[in-house]
């Protein structure tokens, strides 16, 4: 209750004119007259009805290049691929882009080679691997995990190309300023081939791809040997981790890395990003022959690790076959090289359907998807709420769900800012003050559940920010956004008041607007706590 004392506004009663509805409960509570000495104060709740309507979005940034402190470091805090099908909220296809890390001392042939003898190399496999995000179910005769950050159980169709495009960190048009992507970006310009084999592959998310075996060749086409892959942490060796593996063509190999080595093209970083620019992991609905559509949604974090199990790789293993002579078979060496992804890396988002309601509904939808515009406490309204000697105690912003849509895939919080234009006509995002003053948990949106334990509401506290517009303090009062919560939302700083619209959580959520004759008590609806003098 410390906003009690820390705020004053001058409020009058709501008349409906103005177009808002209030209700007033009619129990009063006196406050312990200790508070002011020789006063006695009641207190009150107001409800207010909000307007709330559908925004939709037609793109967000997906590079991550201004998130560059902890824990991001300027990447996305995750990735997604695949695709989200659902005929209640916008379905879209997620594919992932990235350049390709380089090792430049990396050598074909690593053995010395005194007697100068033959050499042919065969390339044994190639493959892309990207780590699942998982929990351990069981270890009892093998690992049992679960898959997290997974929406959705089907197939949906997987090609990788290489890209034309060069990722480039800088705005080419002004090199002081990053570069900006963007879900939408094109990345059409690209090789016409798949690098993975098979092409179209049909790739359904699994926690039990845990090991994988090479069978390592010499030259002769014979078995040397068998390799069994495994992935796993230096803190847990004996745990293999589920992976997903994703085969590439050997001629790729072959071409983009081992003809390459200890050549202009890999000496450097830059050098081989010119040479070759990246990949797009390129994902797309599954139809089923009978016209259903199939997919799920894949959230991968593609940041640096401590350990290679954590890291995503292009895993090239090799044979050297050594001849004596009489082309005799001398010496058969194995090796592998790993090639990380990894300096930009961006997700492209293909929507294929959306769909807004027109009745008391709102959808909130992130990645692609939708966010909500609020409208509270209109200048009019305003000026009359200030006529009146009220202490706000408590303001509290509430958006129910409605529980007859699909919850299945909820978001677990939603987030607020304001969506306001700078002296130039800019768009600028900012932060309502609670988050910096309150702190995030106060400032909350996190879901609630009701007392059948289904998920019910989310509620915002803005004491702060409204008491601000009653005290005379701001009289700026721009538009209020709701979204899906990204880890990104959270200012940096209690100081930094900025907000960027980064969003790589696809969930979704059906709310109820302001309706107040359609939806009743789950209405959305600002609740004003005040205190005021008794006569």
């Amino acid at each position: 209750m410390k906003n009690i004392f820390k705020k004053s506004a001058y409020l009058s009663a709501l008349v409906l004119c103005f177009g808002i509805i209030i209700s007033c409960e009619e129990d009063f509570t006196n406050i312990n007259s200790g508070v002011v000495s020789n006063t006695k104060f009641s207190t009150n709740d107001t409800i207010i009805d909000v307007l709330v309507s559908n925004v939709p979005v037609d793109r967000i940034r997906t590079d991550g290049l201004d998130l560059l402190g902890a824990p991001f470091f300027g990447f996305q805090g995750q990735y997604l691929l695949g695709a989200y099908v659902n005929e209640n909220y916008e379905s879209f296809e997620a594919s992932i882009v990235s350049q390709v890390l380089i090792n430049t001392g990396l050598q074909r042939v690593s053995f010395s080679n005194p007697g100068n003898l033959r050499v042919e190399t065969t390339i044994d496999t190639v493959f892309l691997r990207i780590p699942y995000q998982a929990t351990l179910q069981s270890n009892t005769t093998r690992p049992v995990y679960s898959l997290d950050s997974v929406i959705g159980n089907d197939a949906f169709d997987l090609n990788i190309f290489e890209i034309s495009a060069f990722l480039n960190t800088l705005n080419p048009a002004d090199p002081s300023k990053r570069n900006r992507y963007f879900s939408d970006t094109d990345y059409r310009q690209r090789t016409t081939d798949t690098l993975n084999v098979p092409a179209s592959r049909v790739f359904r998310p699994t926690p039990n791809d845990t090991l994988l075996i090479v069978k390592r060749r010499n030259s002769l086409g014979e078995v040397h040997k068998l390799d069994s892959i495994r992935y796993a942490t230096t803190q847990s060796p004996d745990l293999a981790l589920p992976m997903a593996i994703i085969g590439l063509k050997k001629s790729f190999a072959e071409e983009t890395f081992l003809n390459n080595y200890e050549t202009p093209n890999f000496a450097s970083q830059t050098a081989f990003n010119d040479f070759f620019r990246g990949i797009i992991i390129e994902a797309k609905e599954k139809n089923q022959g009978t016209g259903q559509r199939s997919g799920s949604l894949i959230s991968f974090n593609l940041r640096d690790a401590a350990s290679d199990a954590g890291k995503s790789l292009i895993e090239v293993y090799y044979t050297n076959t050594f001849f004596g002579a009489n082309n005799q078979i001398d010496t058969v060496l194995t090796q592998n090289h790993t090639f990380q992804l990894g300096g930009v890396i961006n997700n492209k988002y293909n929507v294929t359907n959306r769909v807004y309601p027109v009745n008391n509904e709102v959808i909130l939808q992130g990645a692609a998807g939708s966010e909500a515009e609020v409208k509270i406490l209109e200048p009019a309204q305003l000026d009359f709420l200030k006529s009146k000697n009220w202490l706000v105690n408590d303001a509290a912003l509430t958006f129910y769900i409605n529980q007859d849509s699909d919850t299945t895939n909820v978001p677990f919080r939603l987030y607020l800012y304001k969506n306001g234009v700078d002296e130039l006509g800019n768009t600028e995002l900012s932060q309502i003050k609670d988050v910096n003053t309150e702190g995030e948990f106060t400032f909350s949106g996190v879901l609630r559940y009701d007392a059948n334990n289904k998920k019910d509401s989310y509620t915002f506290k803005i004491t702060d920010y409204l008491s601000d517009f009653l005290s005379g303090e701001t009289s700026d009062n721009p538009p209020l956004r709701l979204k899906v919560f990204n880890t990104s939302d959270i200012p940096t700083s209690a100081t930094n008041a900025s907000f960027t619209g980064y969003s790589w959580n696809p969930k979704a959520v059906t709310i109820l607007n302001g309706d107040a004759t359609a939806n009743g008590t789950r209405r959305a609806q600002l609740k004003i706590s005040y205190t005021e003098k008794e006569n």
